[in-house]
């Protein structure tokens, strides 16, 4: 996808460059719980400072609602980006305005500028001409380095784009290239494997890849949803009821494509401290729950990993958040950790996982979107990188 980077910027130095980061990171009690997404922006920023412009960062954090919201406010991500930058982050009390467009010109060559919570604004969320163009005037050049909002058309990660040159950020770049590569032409054999709760929101992805992946596993209440669609009785198992025809059908042009597990870690009850057992998903206690893939499906699964060169994966196989219930998601992360595949993971809960277990670093990529991973998965052309292609200011 040919879209402007850093290396088509013009002479960067004084000039004042309005960078859309993702810092919509996980608070308890103000203190930032993964500080992951804030250091995979510093690449960024760090090559902006050192080329003499002005970073003015924007990003938005939780879900506001267009009014200010003193817990989300953005100065604990202000204070994480000092300790990172070593130098000193000016962190404003908003985002729009005549005091922030004479803070920003007070700043020099190398200086970063955080702006408040973009979504404190209902200009935000709308993608509004007149928030954007507010946005727009405090910079001269605006970069985009939220891949994980690039599915979002709002002001800051679109809007905004038609008002000044927009480039991508290495963290954008990066994305893009990495995700291009195995959506477009990967090595086989191929296999994608899927989790989470809903079908639903990866049915475009499952479409794109029944035509061109070798295998796809499917665990996590996804799978239970495939497996009631067959006729299994899953009992009181979670199932996306809404999705039980599409599942039918796509199991029906998937055929033997489609790896399904054959059993289960069950449960009397969704709690990490109520009885549970190994069952085969054919026979599921009364009113029992499927909350992990079982050990034999873990072996099936990791066989086909072994053989892959390419892996994708999106969505853990079980309620990994509970240790009794983890097994699988762990024991897939530690597969794809020892591969020598190209390995992409994307989806807050898949990357939150491996993270626990330390295994970042061994990925091909890791990406920091979830929503928009999938839909880019899925062939979608995202708002926020349209913009990059199709604005063609030159400085």
């Amino acid at each position: 996808m040919p879209v402007r980077t850093l290396d088509d910027t013009p002479d960067l130095q004084g000039k004042r460059v309005l960078v859309r980061a993702d810092f919509n990171v996980a608070l308890n009690e103000g203190r930032i719980e993964d500080d992951t997404r804030i250091k995979k922006t510093l690449p960024t920023i760090e090559t902006l400072k050192s080329r003499g412009a002005i970073v003015i960062l924007c990003s938005h954090l939780g879900r506001p609602d267009g009014s200010v919201k003193e817990e989300l406010r953005l100065d604990p991500v202000a204070s994480r980006l000092e300790e990172l930058l070593g130098s000193r982050v000016h962190k404003l009390d908003d985002c729009v305005g005549e005091e922030v467009k004479a803070a920003v010109e007070e700043r020099e060559a190398g200086d970063v500028v955080l702006l408040e919570n973009t979504r404190f604004h209902t200009g935000e969320t709308r993608n509004e001409e007149e928030f954007s163009r507010q946005l727009a005037e405090l910079a001269e050049i605006y970069v985009h380095d939220a891949f994980g909002a690039a599915h979002r058309a709002h002001a800051s990660t679109e809007g905004v784009g038609h008002h000044l040159p927009a480039f991508a950020g290495q963290l954008m770049s990066r994305e893009i290239e990495a995700l291009e590569e195995v959506r477009d032409s990967p090595r086989h054999p191929f296999v994608v494997l899927l989790g989470g709760a809903k079908v639903s929101g990866k049915i475009g992805v499952i479409e794109r890849f029944l035509e061109v992946a070798d295998t796809i596993l499917v665990g996590g209440a996804m799978a239970n949803t495939f497996l009631a669609a067959g006729g299994v009785e899953v009992e009181e198992s979670l199932v996306d009821e809404d999705s039980l025809s599409e599942a039918t059908r796509l199991a029906e042009r998937a055929g033997d494509k489609l790896v399904l597990p054959v059993d289960a870690v069950v449960a009397a009850e969704p709690d990490p401290d109520a009885e549970r057992k190994i069952a085969s998903v054919n026979a599921v206690p009364r009113g029992w729950h499927i909350l992990d893939v079982g050990p034999e499906t873990v072996t099936s699964f990791e066989k086909k990993v072994a053989e892959a060169r390419t892996v994708l994966w999106n969505g853990p196989l079980g309620a990994f958040e509970w240790e009794p219930f983890a097994e699988g998601t762990f024991s897939m992360a530690r597969a794809l950790a020892r591969s020598d595949a190209t390995t992409i993971v994307g989806g807050g809960e898949t990357v939150a996982a491996i993270t626990q277990l330390g295994l970042e670093e061994r990925f091909t990529h890791v990406s920091t979107g979830g929503g928009a991973f999938l839909e880019f998965m899925e062939g979608k052309e995202l708002p926020g990188i349209r913009i990059l292609k199709k604005n063609g200011r030159s400085g």
